[in-house]
């Protein structure tokens, strides 16, 4: 009896890896202040502007933006793989001045393979202070702004000029290294087929990742 017992919790078990899937790792988020007004809540392809913290799970600091390296927060597209995934879940549908705790598992941090000071398997917990918000090159409705030439294609030009414009419209001076970095890093995500084009089927096209 024992031994058919065993055979079949056996059998059970294979079946359920072979058949079915894995729970998805996910991230736990807890809001720490909310402004009382929002006129908008941050969504894929969105730029935010962050201030953050890093920590092990023993309370160890890794990094803080505010007191390393030049004080300065950061920009980061959100949803296009710019950060660890774990940021690119749990920074959705925030408020400029909003502050979250993020509790990261491995899977959506740095893995198996870990990365620099981080060792692998680690669960990592961030204090992410969001500061701004603008329309990023993958929003719907930046396409139109952003096709000068009305050719339904966007070109590495195209692209620069709307992000230096959008920059100088919120006050902000021209960045043309930082102009290049990002619009680098849009174009090896979005141009699919590599022609030194994003068409609008590449610039709407949802990806499964986000």
């Amino acid at each position: 009896m024992l031994l058919s017992v065993l055979s079949w919790l056996c059998s059970s078990l294979l079946l359920s890896v072979r058949g079915g899937k894995l729970p998805e790792a996910e991230v736990t988020i807890e809001v720490l202040h909310r402004p009382f007004l929002c006129h908008r809540k941050s969504k894929y392809g969105d730029i935010l502007l962050v201030h953050h913290e890093g920590y092990f799970e023993n309370g160890t600091l890794i990094h803080s933006s505010r007191t390393e390296g030049d004080r300065q927060p950061v920009w980061f597209t959100l949803g296009i793989k710019e950060v660890i995934k774990g940021w690119d879940k749990g920074l959705q549908d925030m408020c400029s001045g909003e502050k979250r705790k993020l509790i990261i598992p491995p899977a959506l941090a740095y893995g198996k393979e870990g990365k620099g000071k981080i060792p692998p398997e680690s669960t990592l917990t961030f204090i992410i202070e969001v500061l701004e918000i603008r329309n990023g090159p993958r929003s719907h409705e930046s396409f139109q702004a952003m096709d000068l030439n009305d050719d339904w294609k966007l070109s590495k030009y195209e692209v620069k000029e709307y992000l230096r414009k959008e920059f100088e419209r919120h006050g902000y001076p021209p960045n043309d290294t930082l102009h290049e970095n990002m619009m680098e890093d849009i174009f090896a995500k979005e141009d699919e087929n590599k022609d030194g084009f994003i068409s609008s089927r590449e610039f709407t096209y949802k990806h499964d990742e986000l």
